[in-house]
């Protein structure tokens, strides 16, 4: 009888304990955590409305005249046709569903007061272009340290999530102002201008080789890199920003793409190139969103 009872029970698949081996797996696997599941990042290549923030890149500085803003050329909301600015790639009408509030001489700090005054205009998509003024400064010394500049831009982000939870914000990376300085030197009028005291971080006796500019330079371009691994580090923390991989900075402009005034910021042909770059990195399909 013994012996005719194990029989029946492996046959009828029971275990002591009561249920079968699968039923005790399954019960097993239910009290495991599981792991939350990744958020998807949300991006529409098609926005309808746009609104920028940023410093003297954004506004057409110098592009036009001498000393002045010029935002029909600008990179983000330019109407100009030549330059195509982004709002014209993007939008059905540029004039009336873009705005600038971009300010000639902004550093990271202004950050905040800017993203309020867009967020005000409830914009489909942000654009952010800002750093090199922190990093171009009178001497490597007064350049904004990393710990403030990654302050500000993340209370810029919280400053528009507080008044627009669903802008979506395009980050541009600092310029390479390292390669600013390569090809501007070449020119005798850019280096006059320079003199004047425009970047002395890096622009700063424009020719020398010595060691002690060298380093200084080097000082520059270092802090500039760290203020992209701060843009692209805070911005994979929203799941409605994207930074540009470090489009602009890694972007090889050429003088022809400097202002004739300054050899500083960019020409129009300059600005028509930085539209193109963030019309590239908005319109492209990543995996992530």
């Amino acid at each position: 009888m013994t012996l005719a009872g194990l029989v029946l029970a492996v046959a009828c698949g029971s275990f002591p304990g009561g249920g079968d081996k699968r039923g005790a797996q399954r019960a097993e696997d239910s009290s495991r955590p599981h792991p939350k599941p990744t958020p998807r990042r949300i991006w529409d290549r098609d926005p309808d409305s746009l609104a920028a923030v940023g410093d003297s890149i954004t506004r057409g500085f110098d592009a036009c005249s001498l000393l002045a803003d010029c935002t029909k050329v600008s990179w983000a909301t330019g109407t100009e046709k030549g330059v195509d600015s982004l709002a014209r790639r993007l939008l059905s009408d540029p004039a009336k569903e873009s705005w600038n509030y971009a300010a000639s001489g902004a550093v990271m700090a202004d950050l905040p007061a800017q993203m309020r005054r867009a967020a005000a205009r409830e914009p489909d998509m942000v654009t952010v272009m800002s750093g090199a003024n922190d990093a171009c400064r009178p001497t490597v010394e007064q350049m904004t340290p990393v710990a403030d500049f990654r302050a500000d831009f993340r209370e810029g982000l919280r400053t528009l999530r507080s008044e627009a939870p669903k802008a979506q914000v395009y980050v541009s990376s600092v310029p390479n102002l390292k390669r600013l300085w390569r090809e501007g030197r070449k020119n005798p009028i850019g280096q006059r201008v320079w003199g004047l005291g425009i970047c002395q971080s890096m622009l700063k006796d424009p020719q020398s080789m010595a060691t002690a500019d060298r380093e200084r330079r080097q000082q520059v371009y270092d802090r500039v890199v760290a203020y992209n691994s701060v843009l692209e580090q805070e911005c994979a923390k929203d799941l409605r920003c994207r930074y540009d991989n470090g489009a602009v900075f890694n972007y090889r402009f050429t003088g022809a793409e400097l202002s004739n005034w300054d050899w500083f910021h960019p020409s129009r042909e300059g600005q028509r190139s930085l539209a193109e770059l963030a019309y590239e990195q908005i319109t492209a399909r990543r995996g992530a969103g």
